[in-house]
Protein backbone atom coordinates (compact mmCIF):
# COMPACT_ATOMS: atom_id res chain seq x y z
CA UNK A 1 0.00 0.00 0.00
CA UNK A 2 1.12 3.55 -0.58
CA UNK A 3 1.17 6.63 1.77
CA UNK A 4 -1.56 8.51 2.62
CA UNK A 5 -1.21 12.12 2.14
CA UNK A 6 -4.42 14.65 2.46
CA UNK A 7 -4.41 18.01 3.38
CA UNK A 8 -5.16 19.80 6.72
CA UNK A 9 -6.57 23.33 7.36
CA UNK A 10 -4.59 25.75 8.27
CA UNK A 11 -5.56 29.02 6.58
CA UNK A 12 -8.56 29.76 5.28
CA UNK A 13 -10.08 33.07 3.13
CA UNK A 14 -11.85 35.67 4.93
CA UNK A 15 -15.21 34.53 6.31
CA UNK A 16 -18.37 35.43 4.16
CA UNK A 17 -21.20 33.89 6.42
CA UNK A 18 -23.59 31.46 7.39
CA UNK A 19 -23.78 29.08 4.27
CA UNK A 20 -20.27 30.15 2.30
CA UNK A 21 -17.79 27.64 4.16
CA UNK A 22 -14.13 28.26 3.42
CA UNK A 23 -12.03 25.48 2.44
CA UNK A 24 -8.60 24.69 1.45
CA UNK A 25 -5.02 25.05 3.63
CA UNK A 26 -1.70 25.17 2.65
CA UNK A 27 0.24 22.33 4.32
CA UNK A 28 -0.32 18.86 3.69
CA UNK A 29 -1.20 16.18 6.63
CA UNK A 30 0.65 12.73 5.54
CA UNK A 31 -0.78 10.00 7.29
CA UNK A 32 2.47 7.68 7.89
CA UNK A 33 1.67 4.99 6.12
CA UNK A 34 -0.52 3.60 2.96
CA UNK A 35 -3.54 4.94 0.80
CA UNK A 36 -5.18 8.44 -0.89
CA UNK A 37 -6.43 10.55 1.53
CA UNK A 38 -9.08 13.73 0.63
CA UNK A 39 -10.58 16.95 2.26
CA UNK A 40 -14.06 17.57 2.75
CA UNK A 41 -15.28 21.11 2.95
CA UNK A 42 -18.67 21.47 4.77
CA UNK A 43 -18.54 19.96 8.24
CA UNK A 44 -21.87 17.94 9.70
CA UNK A 45 -22.42 16.76 13.40
CA UNK A 46 -24.56 14.30 13.19
CA UNK A 47 -27.13 13.65 10.59
CA UNK A 48 -26.78 10.92 7.79
CA UNK A 49 -24.70 10.54 4.61
CA UNK A 50 -27.43 12.90 2.64
CA UNK A 51 -26.91 15.80 5.04
CA UNK A 52 -23.37 16.39 3.62
CA UNK A 53 -22.75 18.97 1.36
CA UNK A 54 -20.35 20.82 -1.05
CA UNK A 55 -17.43 18.51 -0.94
CA UNK A 56 -13.97 19.24 -2.53
CA UNK A 57 -11.56 16.57 -3.42
CA UNK A 58 -7.46 17.47 -3.41
CA UNK A 59 -6.09 14.24 -3.33
CA UNK A 60 -2.06 13.57 -3.89
CA UNK A 61 -0.89 10.29 -3.99
CA UNK A 62 2.32 9.48 -2.20
CA UNK A 63 5.46 7.32 -2.27
CA UNK A 64 7.90 5.88 0.26
CA UNK A 65 9.31 8.69 1.68
CA UNK A 66 13.58 8.57 1.37
CA UNK A 67 15.58 7.78 3.81
CA UNK A 68 16.13 10.74 6.08
CA UNK A 69 19.76 11.46 7.02
CA UNK A 70 20.72 9.65 10.07
CA UNK A 71 22.08 12.67 11.65
CA UNK A 72 19.53 14.11 14.17
CA UNK A 73 19.08 17.69 15.00
CA UNK A 74 20.71 19.47 17.47
CA UNK A 75 19.71 20.60 20.45
CA UNK A 76 15.62 20.39 19.39
CA UNK A 77 15.83 16.68 18.13
CA UNK A 78 17.31 13.48 19.01
CA UNK A 79 17.13 10.22 17.17
CA UNK A 80 18.06 6.71 19.35
CA UNK A 81 17.48 3.17 18.56
CA UNK A 82 15.78 2.47 21.88
CA UNK A 83 17.92 0.56 24.54
CA UNK A 84 21.07 1.43 22.62
CA UNK A 85 22.45 3.30 25.88
CA UNK A 86 22.09 0.58 27.85
CA UNK A 87 23.39 -2.23 25.91
CA UNK A 88 26.39 -0.11 25.75
CA UNK A 89 26.59 0.16 29.48
CA UNK A 90 26.19 3.92 29.59
CA UNK A 91 25.19 5.78 32.09
CA UNK A 92 21.96 7.68 31.01
CA UNK A 93 22.28 11.82 31.19
CA UNK A 94 19.93 14.14 31.49
CA UNK A 95 19.44 16.84 28.27
CA UNK A 96 19.44 20.06 28.60
CA UNK A 97 15.75 20.12 29.29
CA UNK A 98 16.02 17.93 32.59
CA UNK A 99 15.21 14.74 31.10
CA UNK A 100 16.36 11.92 31.25
CA UNK A 101 15.31 10.35 27.93
CA UNK A 102 17.16 7.15 27.77
CA UNK A 103 15.48 6.57 31.07
CA UNK A 104 12.25 7.14 28.98
CA UNK A 105 12.86 5.31 26.22
CA UNK A 106 14.07 2.22 28.11
CA UNK A 107 10.74 2.40 30.02
CA UNK A 108 8.93 2.68 27.17
CA UNK A 109 10.06 1.06 23.84
CA UNK A 110 9.13 -2.19 25.65
CA UNK A 111 5.39 -1.42 24.60
CA UNK A 112 5.36 -0.19 21.54
CA UNK A 113 5.62 -2.45 18.71
CA UNK A 114 6.64 -2.33 14.56
CA UNK A 115 3.20 -3.77 12.27
CA UNK A 116 3.75 -5.23 9.14
CA UNK A 117 0.55 -5.68 6.98
CA UNK A 118 -0.13 -7.70 3.62
CA UNK A 119 -3.03 -7.44 1.34
CA UNK A 120 -4.10 -8.91 -1.67
CA UNK A 121 -1.84 -6.46 -3.73
CA UNK A 122 0.42 -4.39 -1.68
CA UNK A 123 2.24 -4.03 1.78
CA UNK A 124 3.06 -1.70 4.36
CA UNK A 125 3.98 -0.60 7.70
CA UNK A 126 3.79 1.21 10.97
CA UNK A 127 3.51 1.21 15.02
CA UNK A 128 1.62 0.05 18.03
CA UNK A 129 0.88 0.54 21.24
CA UNK A 130 0.43 -2.48 23.77
CA UNK A 131 -2.77 -1.99 25.87
CA UNK A 132 -2.75 -4.62 28.19
CA UNK A 133 -1.15 -8.25 28.99
CA UNK A 134 -3.80 -10.17 27.06
CA UNK A 135 -2.32 -8.96 23.62
CA UNK A 136 -4.33 -5.76 23.15
CA UNK A 137 -2.44 -3.32 20.28
CA UNK A 138 -3.80 -0.14 19.67
CA UNK A 139 -2.88 1.65 15.97
CA UNK A 140 -3.74 3.66 13.53
CA UNK A 141 -6.80 2.87 11.17
CA UNK A 142 -5.25 3.78 8.11
CA UNK A 143 -2.38 1.02 9.04
CA UNK A 144 -4.51 -2.04 8.99
CA UNK A 145 -7.06 -0.75 6.71
CA UNK A 146 -7.76 -3.51 4.12
CA UNK A 147 -4.69 -5.81 5.78
CA UNK A 148 -5.50 -9.61 5.31
CA UNK A 149 -1.99 -10.35 7.10
CA UNK A 150 -0.78 -8.94 10.18
CA UNK A 151 2.24 -9.29 11.94
CA UNK A 152 3.13 -7.76 15.28
CA UNK A 153 7.12 -7.22 16.12
CA UNK A 154 7.75 -6.49 19.92
CA UNK A 155 11.00 -4.38 20.56
CA UNK A 156 13.37 -7.40 21.13
CA UNK A 157 12.33 -8.85 17.71
CA UNK A 158 10.04 -11.71 18.74
CA UNK A 159 7.04 -11.16 16.08
CA UNK A 160 3.40 -12.44 16.36
CA UNK A 161 0.45 -12.71 14.08
CA UNK A 162 -2.28 -10.44 14.65
CA UNK A 163 -6.20 -9.87 14.65
CA UNK A 164 -8.09 -7.21 13.65
CA UNK A 165 -10.48 -6.70 17.10
CA UNK A 166 -12.33 -3.51 16.15
CA UNK A 167 -11.65 -0.40 13.73
CA UNK A 168 -12.97 3.06 13.15
CA UNK A 169 -12.09 4.90 10.11
CA UNK A 170 -13.84 8.30 11.75
CA UNK A 171 -11.51 8.41 14.48
CA UNK A 172 -8.97 6.81 12.40
CA UNK A 173 -7.87 4.20 15.76
CA UNK A 174 -8.06 0.15 15.57
CA UNK A 175 -7.29 -2.14 17.83
CA UNK A 176 -5.30 -5.70 17.37
CA UNK A 177 -4.65 -9.00 19.70
CA UNK A 178 -1.79 -11.24 19.15
CA UNK A 179 -2.64 -14.64 18.69
CA UNK A 180 -0.66 -16.96 21.24
CA UNK A 181 0.41 -13.63 23.16
CA UNK A 182 3.37 -13.79 25.37
CA UNK A 183 2.86 -13.42 29.24
CA UNK A 184 5.52 -10.56 29.48
CA UNK A 185 3.91 -8.19 27.47
CA UNK A 186 4.68 -5.07 29.07
CA UNK A 187 1.40 -2.66 28.64
CA UNK A 188 2.08 1.48 28.22
CA UNK A 189 1.05 3.78 31.52
CA UNK A 190 -1.46 5.67 29.84
CA UNK A 191 -1.29 9.44 31.20
CA UNK A 192 -3.37 12.45 31.55
CA UNK A 193 -3.27 14.34 27.96
CA UNK A 194 -5.59 17.15 30.08
CA UNK A 195 -2.74 18.10 31.62
CA UNK A 196 -0.41 19.11 28.97
CA UNK A 197 0.84 22.84 28.35
CA UNK A 198 2.68 24.13 25.15
CA UNK A 199 6.08 23.77 25.77
CA UNK A 200 6.04 20.20 27.76
CA UNK A 201 9.00 18.04 26.32
CA UNK A 202 7.56 14.85 24.92
CA UNK A 203 9.22 11.64 23.20
CA UNK A 204 7.71 10.26 20.01
CA UNK A 205 8.39 5.93 19.78
CA UNK A 206 7.85 3.96 16.50
CA UNK A 207 8.86 2.20 13.36
CA UNK A 208 9.68 5.07 11.04
CA UNK A 209 10.64 3.65 7.73
CA UNK A 210 10.82 0.26 8.80
CA UNK A 211 12.99 1.89 11.69
CA UNK A 212 11.96 -0.27 14.50
CA UNK A 213 12.62 1.26 17.67
CA UNK A 214 12.97 5.17 16.90
CA UNK A 215 12.83 7.48 19.47
CA UNK A 216 12.87 11.59 18.26
CA UNK A 217 11.71 13.76 20.86
CA UNK A 218 10.45 17.75 20.63
CA UNK A 219 7.68 19.57 22.49
CA UNK A 220 3.94 20.32 22.51
CA UNK A 221 4.16 22.27 19.81
CA UNK A 222 0.14 22.98 20.42
CA UNK A 223 -2.98 21.49 21.82
CA UNK A 224 -6.72 21.17 20.73
CA UNK A 225 -5.26 21.60 16.81
CA UNK A 226 -8.60 20.40 14.56
CA UNK A 227 -6.48 18.30 11.81
CA UNK A 228 -8.48 17.28 9.29
CA UNK A 229 -7.67 13.95 7.21
CA UNK A 230 -9.51 11.34 4.92
CA UNK A 231 -11.82 11.01 1.99
CA UNK A 232 -15.43 12.03 1.78
CA UNK A 233 -16.60 8.84 3.40
CA UNK A 234 -13.92 8.89 5.80
CA UNK A 235 -13.61 11.90 6.73
CA UNK A 236 -11.09 12.34 9.72
CA UNK A 237 -11.26 15.30 12.32
CA UNK A 238 -9.09 15.25 14.93
CA UNK A 239 -8.68 17.49 18.21
CA UNK A 240 -4.85 16.77 18.03
CA UNK A 241 -1.78 17.61 19.89
CA UNK A 242 0.71 19.08 17.51
CA UNK A 243 4.50 17.88 18.35
CA UNK A 244 7.93 19.19 17.15
CA UNK A 245 9.18 15.80 17.65
CA UNK A 246 10.46 13.95 14.25
CA UNK A 247 7.18 11.78 12.51
CA UNK A 248 7.62 10.12 9.61
CA UNK A 249 6.26 7.89 7.43
CA UNK A 250 5.64 4.67 9.44
CA UNK A 251 5.36 6.62 12.87
CA UNK A 252 1.67 6.24 12.14
CA UNK A 253 -0.08 4.13 15.96
CA UNK A 254 3.25 4.88 17.67
CA UNK A 255 3.67 6.50 21.28
CA UNK A 256 4.17 9.95 21.87
CA UNK A 257 5.20 9.99 25.65
CA UNK A 258 5.55 12.81 28.52
CA UNK A 259 8.77 12.98 30.56
CA UNK A 260 7.88 10.19 32.71
CA UNK A 261 6.90 7.74 29.91
CA UNK A 262 3.32 8.00 29.70
CA UNK A 263 1.01 7.33 27.27
CA UNK A 264 -0.41 10.79 26.26
CA UNK A 265 -1.16 10.24 22.07
CA UNK A 266 -1.00 8.13 19.38
CA UNK A 267 0.51 9.94 16.33
CA UNK A 268 -1.17 9.70 13.52
CA UNK A 269 -0.16 12.50 10.91
CA UNK A 270 2.36 15.09 10.00
CA UNK A 271 2.31 18.47 7.96
CA UNK A 272 4.34 18.41 4.98
CA UNK A 273 4.98 21.53 2.82
CA UNK A 274 2.92 20.65 -0.24
CA UNK A 275 1.27 17.51 -2.11
CA UNK A 276 4.33 16.42 -4.06
CA UNK A 277 5.18 12.73 -2.68
CA UNK A 278 8.65 13.37 -2.70
CA UNK A 279 8.74 16.11 -0.36
CA UNK A 280 6.44 13.68 2.52
CA UNK A 281 8.09 13.84 5.88
CA UNK A 282 9.32 15.28 8.86
CA UNK A 283 9.53 18.97 8.84
CA UNK A 284 8.55 19.37 13.18
CA UNK A 285 5.11 19.81 12.30
CA UNK A 286 3.76 16.04 14.02
CA UNK A 287 0.05 15.33 15.48
CA UNK A 288 -1.17 12.78 17.63
CA UNK A 289 -4.29 11.69 18.42
CA UNK A 290 -5.26 12.03 22.64
CA UNK A 291 -4.87 9.45 25.44
CA UNK A 292 -8.29 10.68 26.41
CA UNK A 293 -9.83 9.74 22.61
CA UNK A 294 -7.67 6.46 22.71
CA UNK A 295 -8.88 5.18 25.60
CA UNK A 296 -12.65 5.95 24.90
CA UNK A 297 -12.41 5.01 20.99
CA UNK A 298 -10.36 1.53 22.46
CA UNK A 299 -12.47 0.37 25.10
CA UNK A 300 -15.82 0.28 23.19
CA UNK A 301 -13.66 -1.83 20.50
CA UNK A 302 -12.40 -4.51 22.22
CA UNK A 303 -15.82 -4.66 24.42
CA UNK A 304 -18.17 -4.26 21.12
CA UNK A 305 -16.34 -4.08 18.14
CA UNK A 306 -16.94 -0.95 17.20
CA UNK A 307 -17.06 2.34 18.61
CA UNK A 308 -20.18 5.31 18.76
CA UNK A 309 -19.78 8.74 18.00
CA UNK A 310 -20.77 11.93 20.05
CA UNK A 311 -23.40 14.24 18.08
CA UNK A 312 -24.81 17.23 18.75
CA UNK A 313 -27.62 17.32 15.99
CA UNK A 314 -26.27 20.49 13.85
CA UNK A 315 -25.01 21.39 10.75
CA UNK A 316 -22.06 23.82 11.33
CA UNK A 317 -19.84 26.17 8.87
CA UNK A 318 -17.09 28.93 9.49
CA UNK A 319 -18.31 32.35 10.60
CA UNK A 320 -17.35 35.45 12.45
CA UNK A 321 -19.54 37.50 15.16
CA UNK A 322 -19.15 40.38 16.70
CA UNK A 323 -18.36 40.35 20.83
CA UNK A 324 -17.75 43.03 23.00
CA UNK A 325 -16.77 45.37 20.00
CA UNK A 326 -14.49 43.27 18.18
CA UNK A 327 -15.20 40.71 15.52
CA UNK A 328 -13.98 36.74 16.84
CA UNK A 329 -14.05 33.87 14.66
CA UNK A 330 -16.62 30.74 15.96
CA UNK A 331 -18.70 27.81 14.30
CA UNK A 332 -22.04 28.83 12.95
CA UNK A 333 -25.23 26.97 13.68
CA UNK A 334 -26.54 26.79 9.96
CA UNK A 335 -29.78 24.42 11.63
CA UNK A 336 -30.66 22.30 14.45
CA UNK A 337 -31.73 18.63 14.19
CA UNK A 338 -35.65 18.78 15.34
CA UNK A 339 -35.50 17.09 19.09
CA UNK A 340 -31.83 16.03 19.01
CA UNK A 341 -29.09 16.61 21.61
CA UNK A 342 -28.32 20.43 20.36
CA UNK A 343 -32.46 21.36 20.33
CA UNK A 344 -32.91 20.29 23.67
CA UNK A 345 -30.34 22.17 24.97
CA UNK A 346 -31.84 25.75 23.34
CA UNK A 347 -29.22 26.35 20.70
CA UNK A 348 -30.76 27.98 17.38
CA UNK A 349 -30.21 28.70 13.78
CA UNK A 350 -27.48 31.40 13.54
CA UNK A 351 -26.48 30.90 17.09
CA UNK A 352 -22.26 31.30 16.77
CA UNK A 353 -20.32 28.57 19.25
CA UNK A 354 -17.34 30.18 19.86
CA UNK A 355 -16.10 28.01 23.04
CA UNK A 356 -16.41 24.29 24.38
CA UNK A 357 -16.07 23.91 28.00
CA UNK A 358 -14.00 27.16 27.99
CA UNK A 359 -12.17 26.25 25.27
CA UNK A 360 -11.77 28.54 22.42
CA UNK A 361 -14.01 27.41 18.97
CA UNK A 362 -12.81 29.28 16.29
CA UNK A 363 -14.12 27.41 13.08
CA UNK A 364 -16.71 23.94 12.64
CA UNK A 365 -13.68 22.21 12.15
CA UNK A 366 -12.57 22.82 16.18
CA UNK A 367 -16.10 22.16 16.89
CA UNK A 368 -16.10 19.14 15.51
CA UNK A 369 -12.82 17.85 16.77
CA UNK A 370 -13.99 18.90 20.26
CA UNK A 371 -16.84 17.00 20.26
CA UNK A 372 -14.78 13.58 18.71
CA UNK A 373 -13.08 13.42 21.97
CA UNK A 374 -16.09 13.21 23.35
CA UNK A 375 -18.02 10.08 24.19
CA UNK A 376 -22.05 9.80 24.01
CA UNK A 377 -23.52 10.63 26.77
CA UNK A 378 -20.96 13.74 28.04
CA UNK A 379 -22.40 16.65 29.12
CA UNK A 380 -20.77 19.90 27.66
CA UNK A 381 -21.09 23.81 28.15
CA UNK A 382 -21.18 25.32 24.90
CA UNK A 383 -20.33 28.74 24.47
CA UNK A 384 -22.97 30.70 22.15
CA UNK A 385 -23.12 34.72 20.61
CA UNK A 386 -27.15 35.06 19.45
CA UNK A 387 -28.28 38.80 19.10
CA UNK A 388 -24.76 40.18 20.36
CA UNK A 389 -25.02 38.91 23.38
CA UNK A 390 -22.67 35.14 25.29
CA UNK A 391 -24.82 32.70 26.41
CA UNK A 392 -23.89 29.28 28.22
CA UNK A 393 -25.97 26.29 26.82
CA UNK A 394 -25.22 22.20 28.60
CA UNK A 395 -26.03 19.91 26.13
CA UNK A 396 -25.66 15.98 26.22
CA UNK A 397 -23.90 14.65 23.28
CA UNK A 398 -26.52 12.23 21.54
CA UNK A 399 -25.34 9.02 19.80
CA UNK A 400 -24.10 9.40 15.91
CA UNK A 401 -26.16 7.15 13.60
CA UNK A 402 -24.09 4.57 11.85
Amino acid sequence: MDEYTARTQEAVPPRRGWWQVPTVAVLSAALATAGTWTLAENGVIGGGDDTTTSTQRQVAQGAPASNPSPKADEGTQQEATAGDAAAAGKTPAATADGVDWSGVAEKVSPSVVAISVQSATSGGSGSGVILDEQGHVVTNHHVVDGAQNITVTLGDNRAYPAEVVGTDAETDLAVLKLKDAPKDLKPITVGDDTGLRVGDPVMAVGNPLGLSGTVTTGIVSALDRPVRAGDTETQVVTNAVQTSAAINPGNSGGALVNSSGELVGINSAIATLGSNPQASGNIGIGFAITATQMKNVTSELIEHGKATHAQLGVRVGDTTVEVDGARVNGAGIASVEPDGPAAKAGLKAKDVVVAIDGEPVDSMWALIAQMHERAVGDTAKLTVVRDGQKKDLDVTAGEKAD
